[in-house]
C-alpha cells in the first residue's frame, strides 16, 4: 500500500486522534491536571424593589441631593434587597401615599409618623439630635417685630399646615404667647421650608416659621440669608423624624435596615451621609417613642386648630 493510500485509511486517522489525546496526558500533565472545567454563572435572582419615601422637608431636588446617598447605602450594605428613593410634591401627596399603604418604608414627620402608625406601619429607627426637632421663627433684622404681638396683622408663612416642626409648633408657640395666630395673623402655606425663607428673605411675608435643618442647610449654601435674617423664637423639642415600614415587609429585612442605619455613625463613609442631613446618628425606637407627640397633637387640637383640617 504507498504511502499517499494510507494517508487516506480510517485507520490512519484514528491513530492521529489517539495520539492527540495520549499526549494531553504526558508526562508534564499525566491525569490531565491542567483542565479547567467552563462553569456558566448562576441565573442571578431578581432583586425585590422597595420604594423609601421622604416627606417634603426640602423641595424635591434638595431633598434627592442630600437623601439619594443614604438610599445607596442602603443599597450597598442589603444587597438583596433595592432601596429607591421616592419625593412628593407637598405634604398632602406625602400623606395620601401613607393612607394608601403605597410605599414600603418611609422617613415622615413625628404627626405623619401617627398618621402612619394607624395605617398599619410600625416605627423600627428615628433620626437622633432630638434637640434639633423644635420650630424657629424667622424675621428679618431690619424689621420691628420683638414681641409675639407685634405680629397681629402681619403676615406669616409656613411650608405646610402638617408640618409639625415648622408650622405646629411655631403655631402653638405664638398661641400661647399671646398672639390669636388663627385670627390675628395673616397665615401663608407656601410648600416647601426653602419658600418660607425666601419669602422673609424678599419682604414678602413679615415672619415665617422653619426648623433647623433647612434653616442651617440654607444658610451654608447662601450666607447672605444670615446678614438680613434672624431667628427671633425658637420653640420646645419633640422626638425627630422616624422610620418606619409597611407591616407586610419581612421582619429580618426591617432589622437589616434598623441595624445599617443605626451603626452608620461607625463609617467615614456613613458619617459623610448624616453630615447632609445634618445629624449625627440614626437611632433605634418603636411607636412608643412618639407618644409624647400624640400628646402634644391634643394640646395643639385643643389650643390652636385641628391639624386634619386646612390651617
Amino acid at each position: 500500500m504507498t504511502s499517499r493510500r494510507l494517508f487516506k485509511t480510517p485507520a490512519f486517522w484514528l491513530g492521529i486522534i489517539l495520539s492527540l489525546a495520549l499526549s494531553a496526558c504526558s508526562d508534564h500533565d499525566p491525569v490531565g491536571k491542567n483542565y479547567q472545567p467552563v462553569f456558566f454563572k448562576e441565573r442571578q435572582v431578581p432583586q425585590h424593589e422597595y420604594h423609601f419615601a421622604i416627606h417634603p422637608l426640602h423641595n424635591p431636588e434638595r431633598l434627592f441631593k442630600i437623601f439619594n446617598p443614604l438610599i445607596e447605602y442602603l443599597n450597598q450594605h442589603i444587597p438583596e434587597a433595592h432601596f429607591t428613593l421616592e419625593a412628593s410634591r407637598d405634604y398632602p401627596a406625602f400623606d395620601e401615599k401613607l393612607k394608601h399603604r403605597s410605599v414600603d418604608f418611609a422617613l415622615p414627620n413625628p404627626y405623619q409618623t401617627l398618621l402612619a402608625i394607624q395605617h398599619d406601619y410600625r416605627v423600627f429607627a428615628k433620626m437622633g439630635d432630638d434637640y434639633n426637632f423644635r420650630g424657629l421663627i424667622l424675621v428679618r433684622k431690619d424689621s420691628n417685630i420683638k414681641h409675639p404681638a407685634d405680629l397681629v396683622g402681619k403676615s406669616i408663612s409656613y411650608p405646610a399646615p402638617t408640618a409639625l416642626a415648622a408650622t405646629m409648633l411655631p403655631q402653638f408657640f405664638l398661641k400661647t404667647h399671646g398672639l390669636d395666630v388663627l385670627h390675628e395673623a395673616d397665615n401663608r402655606y407656601v410648600g416647601s421650608q426653602e419658600s418660607v425663607i425666601m419669602n422673609v428673605f424678599h419682604g414678602e411675608t413679615d415672619a415665617g416659621a422653619t426648623w433647623p435643618i433647612p434653616w442651617l442647610t440654607l444658610t451654608e449654601e447662601r450666607p447672605e440669608l444670615k446678614k438680613h435674617l434672624k431667628v427671633i423664637w425658637q420653640t420646645q423639642t419633640l422626638p425627630n423624624n422616624s422610620v418606619i415600614a409597611k407591616d407586610s415587609i419581612p421582619p429580618e429585612l426591617v432589622q437589616k435596615v434598623q441595624l445599617t442605619l443605626r451603626d452608620m455613625y461607625l463609617s467615614r463613609a456613613g458619617r459623610d451621609i448624616l453630615k447632609l442631613m445634618q445629624i449625627s446618628r440614626f437611632e433605634e425606637a418603636n411607636n412608643h417613642t412618639y407618644d409624647k407627640v400624640a400628646s402634644f397633637i391634643q394640646q395643639f387640637r385643643e389650643q390652636v386648630r385641628d391639624p386634619d383640617k386646612n390651617g
